[in-house]
């Protein structure tokens, strides 16, 4: 039975804002946690949205604990991931380790992200240039990048936390519930502690009920993608009533108009327009989805998880709701980083972190000071 990537926002001009082509151009290099990454990667809006650096400079919690990350894989040789990757599996190969980058022939070379004119491939909505959007334009590489995208934001949201690339779609963002299975029960079986799930199907299943309904017995926290169908329709996982659903917003504080909406998908929701995150053969690119936004909750979990290794999925589910507040289709609202482990830190008893982590004090991004 085939499940499908959520087919990513249809990009418009009304989308490509000066600001995020900007951003996308800020190649400088940063330190950030032990590996370099593009500054326009820390800058963007979204953080600031989430209060990011708050989080990070102010309460001093990066994360901990590891997010498996059920997509079409990570590019595991990624520098600004790399170091943060613990051993996954291919379950669409049978094969260790979740690259990405088995599924194409395109090379680096062939295919250099974000070094020419701007192109918009219209499923993955990656910024890329000409000629790797021709090849990406192909329904069979559709999807390529989708994972390492997603594993992007969430070492942004949550840099000392470890992610587990798990392979059960491939670059057409097309998978089959089997292997999702097995991602799920090899998730549960080696240790993470967070599903990031950016996926969806129109139908529940018995089968992925029970697996999710396992790890989150097990003490997984569950976090999957609202659907960009811009409807109130159920979408599966995020439907099931133990999975964190994320919807999308602007950078506006709106729903994304792509985003579904409506108590039964959708707990709470992220910013998932123009996402700048890792992409394939070490570059960066920019992203809309609820895809995109789900990630940032998963490491809102981690950053959570930092500060009580033993949090439950219930536990999680309710912290992060200690959220802005918008419309009643969004439910709790937009995620704040800040209220939330503020909320943590009366629930579970808390132990001051020293010293404020390097990065706070890079004057390249100006962390140095907490708005």
């Amino acid at each position: 039975r085939p499940v499908h990537i959520a087919q990513d926002a249809t990009w418009t001009s009304s989308q490509s804002s000066a600001a995020v082509l900007d951003q996308l151009w800020n190649r400088t290099l940063v330190t950030y946690y032990g590996t370099t990454a593009w500054e326009g990667y820390l800058q963007q809006p979204a953080n600031d949205i989430v209060r990011l650096r708050d989080t990070h400079c102010g309460l001093r919690e990066t994360g901990a604990g590891v997010v498996a990350v059920i997509d079409t894989g990570v590019d595991t040789d990624h520098p600004t991931l790399k170091p943060w990757l613990v051993d996954g599996y291919d379950f669409t190969r049978n094969v260790s380790g979740g690259n990405e980058t088995a599924d194409t022939s395109v090379k680096q070379s062939s295919a250099a992200v974000l070094d020419g004119v701007y192109a918009v491939n219209s499923s993955t909505l990656a910024v890329v240039d000409q000629s790797s959007a021709a090849v990406l334009d192909d329904p069979g590489q559709a999807d390529f990048g989708h994972g390492t995208m997603v594993a992007g934001v969430v070492h942004l949201a949550a840099p000392t936390a470890k992610i587990m690339p798990l392979k059960s779609f491939g670059p057409d963002g097309q998978g089959y519930t089997s292997d999702i299975l097995r991602a799920l029960y090899y998730a549960t079986q080696k240790g993470a502690k967070v599903l990031n799930m950016s996926f969806s199907r129109p139908t529940s299943s018995a089968e992925l009920k029970r697996a999710i309904d396992n790890a989150v017995g097990k003490g997984l926290i569950a976090v999957a993608s609202a659907g960009n169908d811009g409807s109130s329709s159920a979408a599966y996982p995020a439907a099931y009533g133990n999975v964190i659903g994320v919807a999308s917003t602007s950078n506006a504080d709106t729903r994304s108009s792509f985003s579904n909406y409506g108590t039964t998908d959708v707990w709470v929701a992220a910013p998932g327009e123009g996402i700048i995150t890792t992409y394939p053969w070490g570059s960066f690119a920019a992203a809309w989805g609820t895809s995109f936004s789900a990630p940032y909750v998963s490491g809102e979990a981690a950053l959570l998880v930092g500060m009580q290794n033993g949090a439950s999925n219930s536990q999680v589910s309710s912290l992060v709701s200690h959220a802005k507040r918008l419309t009643y289709d969004l439910n709790y609202g937009r995620v704040d980083f800040y209220q939330a482990i503020q909320a943590g830190r009366s629930l579970w008893p808390y132990a001051p972190k020293y010293p404020v982590p390097d990065t706070c004090s890079t004057s390249a991004i100006d962390w140095s000071e907490i708005q």
